[in-house]
């Protein structure tokens, strides 16, 4: 072996340690990735592999969607509930806490997904997702508890008989599926 190769090794050798130092450090920083992960570690995660998520198509027996309203890196409009599956969690576990986390109730659904979308952005961070979107039923006399929320606060949830034209832009894939008219 040439002194050049040995001092090459040596150097990879330096940078794998500090490599697993770093990965030993990141994972005692995680406490349960079931439960989640911290808010650096999930970002850093959504640098480097795609994301897998449910979402939520909550429709009455009138044909109306809930939707809800937020204000992030997708843009503030209407989007339709949803959530990213936690490690060893099953789609449909995932898909049940994101309606009692973000509607404030369960909800009824169709156990195969209606449609599988992969979604490429131009973000650095999460950019990339595997999305399941979930047929899913509450009845019309469901009404959201917007308590001290205006309509344009994070999490307000409202009925649309139509597709509103502020639907965010990542959820346009989801147009054909909300209603069969646009908000004109």
């Amino acid at each position: 072996m040439t002194k050049i190769n040995k001092k090459h090794l040596m150097i990879n050798k330096t940078k794998n340690m500090n490599l697993n130092q770093a990965i030993k450090f990141i994972e005692k920083q995680i406490k349960d990735p079931k439960v989640g992960l911290p808010e650096e570690v999930f970002l850093f995660i959504s640098r480097i592999t795609p994301l897998v998520n449910v979402d939520l198509l909550i429709q009455d027996e009138n044909g109306r969607t809930l939707l809800s309203w937020r204000d992030d890196i997708h843009g503030a409009g209407w989007h339709i509930p949803g959530g990213i599956i936690r490690f060893k969690e099953h789609l449909e576990d995932r898909l049940k806490k994101v309606a009692i986390k973000e509607i404030g109730t369960e909800v009824k659904f169709d156990q195969t997904p209606i449609a599988f979308n992969e979604i490429i952005l131009k973000h650095k961070n999460r950019g990339h997702f595997m999305s399941f979107l979930y047929k899913c039923f509450l009845p019309s006399s469901f009404v959201p508890k917007n308590l001290g929320l205006k309509e344009t606060d994070k999490g307000y949830l409202k009925w649309h008989d139509f597709c509103p034209s502020n639907l965010i832009k990542v959820h346009g894939i989801y147009k054909k599926f909300i209603c069969k008219y646009e908000d004109k």
